[in-house]
Order: structure tokens, then sequence, then C-alpha cells
């Protein structure tokens, strides 16, 4: 088994319940283990160290309160079934991340993020309840009100705090499914920063960053900028499709990539076409659809078949709005000399945190794609001694290899988290392949 990124790869014993009520006998005596969704982790964070547990099969939607938004699902329920469900009825997620095929149960526990967390925070902080079952069979109902400590630990855990069967979580009203985004031009890595930082006040910011420009063109990117647009915005084409364009069969990749596929001339050749081509539209409004605005790999089934059989690492890291400016240029310039292909590589906002190991924190966020082959693990531990020393920190959710000394330097809340697994008797009863790696 492996992540979304086929790197690692690792042998677990799978288990598959198919509903809450079976999850406590297949789980029972069992060491080693830990949940998985729909399997988008990128590394190792959900193939348990001996014994992984599929929660897709708890796929039932059980309430929702219009009045309110809160819905109330199982773990293995995915977004794109929220979505398609939800959104003709005028309500989306409060956040989303850059895919539509993760179960609730994994966004919980990797607290995922979106283009609106400078704003409205993580997925964690639209979470209300959760049930949660302990190893011993214990089932917990978990909110800020009650069993609040396991509840802040869970969210962002990583799953090493128990089984997600079920959660309540916020849907937002929306009147279409259609975003009016603004694009915007930056020449320059502190031009990026400048303009996202000053565009606090729109509800969704994203930048693409061409990240083998060199030199004078280091760091530009496209500025995204949107906001949910409102049927008397909508013009004579979007009207019959109010929440959206149909959704289409989109082209897949149906065997491994030749490795040669994704070099420095490539996706040089593909990012100065992208850029010209935003470039162009930059200025005014434009209405975009929901599926290319929020998950635009989406559209690519088995995309992660492009960077070939060896798989390839995604490096998110985060770090502190004060120390942005000065780092951003070392590291994107060292991605830049080094030519680690990456189509898509992003920078967003961050605001305040959420639970004890998530994420987020205020300050700018990179991610991108590299290609495994030899010396980028190397590569990669240097540029980790950088975002360390500044104080920056690697998500878990994306990691598959980031050592124990670069995790601890990262999380002020681990010492709590510790204590918290330690007390619910979780150690050794839930491990996971990236959990046994950095010392959890």
């Amino acid at each position: 088994m492996s992540g979304w990124g086929r790197y690692p790869v690792a042998a677990t014993d799978l288990v598959q319940p198919g509903s809450p009520d079976a999850v406590p006998a297949m789980v029972a005596g069992r060491t080693g283990a830990i949940a998985r969704g729909n399997g988008r982790a990128y590394g190792d964070a959900a193939i348990g160290e001996e014994t992984t547990v599929s929660l897709r099969g708890l796929d039932r939607m059980r309430a929702f309160d219009p009045a309110t938004g809160w819905l109330t699902v199982e773990a293995g329920v995915t977004l794109a079934e929220i979505v398609e469900a939800f959104l003709p009825r005028g309500f989306f997620p409060a956040v989303v991340p850059g895919t539509q095929f993760v179960t609730v149960g994994g966004m919980i526990a990797a607290d995922v993020h979106g283009k609106n967390h400078h704003r409205d925070g993580g997925f964690g902080d639209h979470v209300a309840a959760l049930e949660l079952l302990l190893p011993d069979g214990t089932r917990l109902a978990c909110s800020r009100e009650q069993n609040a400590e396991l509840f802040h630990a869970t969210i962002g855990g990583m799953g090493l705090t128990g089984y997600i069967l079920a959660a309540t979580i916020r849907m937002i009203p929306v009147e279409t499914g259609w975003i009016r985004q603004r694009t915007l031009v930056a020449e320059t890595v502190a031009d990026t920063v400048r303009l996202l930082d000053a565009a606090q006040d729109a509800t969704y910011s994203v930048a693409w960053i061409d990240g083998l420009a060199r030199g004078a063109a280091l760091g530009r990117s496209l500025v995204y900028l949107g906001e949910h647009a409102t049927r008397a915005e909508l013009g004579g084409a979007q009207v019959p499709t109010r929440f959206g364009p149909a959704a289409k069969a989109g082209p897949g990749v149906p065997f491994d990539l030749p490795a040669l596929t994704l070099n420095r001339f490539s996706v040089a050749a593909f990012n100065e076409a992208y850029f010209r081509l935003g470039a162009a539209k930059a200025g005014s409004e434009r209405l975009v659809g929901w599926r290319p605005y929020f998950f635009p790999l989406d559209g690519v089934a088995d995309w992660n078949r492009i960077y070939g059989r060896n798989g390839f690492v995604q490096y998110q890291f985060v770090l502190p709005a004060a120390r942005s400016a000065d780092l951003l240029p070392d590291l994107l310039d060292r991605i830049a000399r080094r030519g680690s292909a990456s189509f898509l590589a992003v920078l967003k906002r961050l605001g305040r945190g959420g639970g004890l190991l998530s994420f987020p924190f205020e300050g700018h966020t990179l991610a991108l794609d590299m290609k495994m082959e030899p010396g980028l693990l190397a590569f990669l531990a240097d540029c980790d001694r950088l975002v360390a020393a500044a104080g920056g920190r690697l998500y878990l959710a994306k990691d598959a290899r980031q050592t124990r000394a670069t995790f601890e330097a990262g999380y002020p809340g681990l010492d709590r988290f510790r204590d918290i697994r330690r007390r619910y008797g979780l150690e050794g009863r839930l491990a996971s392949r990236l959990s046994r790696r950095i010392g959890l």
C-alpha cells in the first residue's frame, strides 16, 4: 500500500468494516493500526504499521439542518459526495482542500485547509462534534464542550487518537456554483507575498508559482482571488447551469509515464505557456466553475501516474509571516536551480492554527510536487533545515520523508499530544508508518 504520491510503499494488513458498528470487533486486540479514508494522503500517514483500517465503507449521510447548515455524516463519506448532494440545494462546505476525493474522517484527521484559511480557518474550525472509537472499544462523543481535550487532539491528530466514526460539519449557503475570479500578475515572489497579504478581505486567495523561473522572474506567479457568485451576477451562459457546468469525464493517465516525460524543459515550457495565458486574462473578473477553481487536478484521473512508477513527494511547508519574504526567495532559487519539475506549485496565506498538531499558523505555505529521483531526499533535507531554523514546519498529510528532529522542531503542541496518547492508552495500539518514523 502507498499514499497518493506512491512513495513509500509498505506492507500492511487491510481490514474493511462496512459500518460503524462493525469497527470495534474488527480492530479489537490489534496493535500498530491506523484508519484510512480514500487514500489521498500523499505519504505514509494512512498506512498502519501493522494494520490499516479502511473506513470508506462508513458512507451514510445521517442528518442535515438547513436552518443552521450543520450536516452529520459518517467518516467515510467523501467531499465529492457531499458537494454532489448539497450544492444543488444551495449549500457548500465551509472549507475544502485541493481535491474533492477525500473523506470527512481524513479531512478532520489532517485538519485540511483551503484557499480561505486566512479568513475562515481550517476544516476543524467548522466541526461541531465527532464520534470517536478508542482501540479498547469505548465510543465517545467529542466536541468543544464534551471530551474537549480529545476533540482538539483529534483535529489534525492524523488518526492517532482513535477511529473517527462520524462527524457534524458546517455547510454554508451559496446562491450558485460559480466563482467570481480575479487574476493578478506578480512578477517576483516578493510581489506574490505582498498581493496575498493585501487580499485578506478576499474569501479565497491562492497563487500559482512558476517553480522553475530564475533571476529577475524568480517566483513569478498568478494570484487568483475568488468569491461565490450570486444569481444576479450570472451571465446568460451561466444561468442554465446555476450550480456550475455539468461534470464531464476528464482524461486519465492509463499507465505510468516514462521517467523522462517530466523534466526541466517540458515543465518550463508548460509553465511559460500557463503564465502567459493567465497574465492575458488578468485584471477583469470572470466566472469560473467550482470544479476548476477548487479542484484543478481532479479532472485528470490518476494524475499521480504522470510522475512515473517511482512516484513523487509533495513538499509543503509553512513559514512565519515575518520570515517569508526573506526565506522564500532562497528556497525557490534552490528549487529552480535543481530543476525539480513541478507544474503545480501553490503559495497561500494562512491564518491561526487549530488542533494540537494542525499544520497552519499565521504565515505563508508553499506546496509543490517533486518526482522521486536520486538526490531528492538529501536536497529536501537541506531545505528542511532552513524551514526549521526559520520557525516553520512541514505538513504531515503530505509528508513521506521528514525526520523526527525536523518534526519535533516544528510542532510545539507535541508534548501535550503525547501526554493525551499516554493517558488514553493509545501508544502502540494506534500507529502509522508516519508516526513511527517521526516518533509519535
